[in-house]
């Protein structure tokens, strides 16, 4: 009797599981239908920039990975993308980690294509991250340094969907304001609002040399020996990156990203200096107090 009753809960627990996998499943798998060839106009962007991407070919573990990825969505990107992504494509040989634009469509609901580089499916986080804050500066008068960024063994790619369904949900809802060059014109949201001045340009108190030097401010690779004077500064703002900081796009990209990342999905993410291998900067942008005040704006993603 003992061991009927035990085989009895194990299959209850079993059912329960597999019953949920299934939901999950289904919630999410209408990503299968809209993988396709990028648009010509994407493909002809790189083109005209003297670059050759090619198709790629998704393998089967390539595409269950973009199944994990999109099963770990927040709820409010699952509903958006449902309706308003158009297509999801995979490239080699391009120079760019993403790149989300808009599809013409037949009638008024907005269609998105969301461009990938294939490689990132064989990266994890950590690795992808790492990579991208390396590219900020060059350690040539100081190679005894490095920057590393420890955000957990997910796919690369779980951050990247996620960054970019955000600009699709943002361009939707218009969480962000339209794109405007007279600051009396902008119409601000509660994500831009005593933040931002123009879409990229961040309030004067938000603004200084240091971070306005940084690659994704002003193009310019900066020397590694500059890390810890820009982290000291950016934790003086309401960026949660320094990618954040490129516009207001990014900058809610980020924060919903980096959000979900370490407390949805409980992974890490610390950006380190270090010096032969010993750490002499330890930043975690997710304690930041004035990041965190803007943290309730991100209810409406998983209400």
């Amino acid at each position: 009797m003992k061991k009927k009753l035990i085989l009895y809960f194990i299959n209850i627990v079993m059912f329960t599981s597999l019953s949920a996998q299934k939901k999950v499943n289904d919630e999410t798998n209408f990503y299968k239908n809209r993988i396709a060839l990028a648009p010509e106009t994407v493909f002809k962007k790189f083109f005209d920039a003297g670059m050759n991407p090619t198709n790629h070919v998704l393998s089967d573990s390539e595409q269950e990975k973009i199944g994990v990825a999109f099963s770990l969505l927040p709820p409010l990107h699952i509903k958006i993308l449902k309706e308003n992504l158009h297509s999801i494509s995979f490239m080699d040989n391009m120079p760019n980690t993403a790149l989300t634009s808009p599809v013409a469509s037949a009638d008024s609901i907005k269609k998105f294509n969301i461009t990938f580089r294939a490689g990132i499916l064989n990266e994890t986080i950590s690795e992808w991250a790492t990579w991208k804050e390396k590219s900020l500066y060059y350690v040539s008068a100081n190679p005894t340094l490095e920057v590393t960024i420890d955000a957990g063994n997910l796919d690369a790619f779980v951050y990247v969907l996620l960054h970019e369904a955000t600009h699709v949900v943002d361009a939707v809802l218009k969480l962000t304001p339209h794109a405007e060059e007279d600051e009396n014109l902008v119409q601000h949201t509660a994500y831009t609002k005593d933040i931002w001045l123009l879409f990229n340009s961040p309030m004067a108190k938000f603004t200084n040399p240091t971070l306005e030097k940084t690659r994704f401010r002003s193009g310019k690779v900066q020397p590694i020996i500059s890390v810890k004077e820009t982290y000291d500064e950016l934790e003086k703002t309401p960026f949660v990156s320094l990618y954040g900081m490129a516009s207001w796009y990014e900058d809610i990209a980020e924060l919903v990203t980096i959000y979900h990342l370490t407390t949805k999905l409980n992974q890490p993410f610390v950006i380190y200096l270090k010096e032969n291998g010993e750490i002499k900067l330890k930043f975690e942008p997710m304690k930041n107090k004035l990041v965190k005040k803007r943290l309730k704006q991100l209810d409406v993603f998983y209400s």
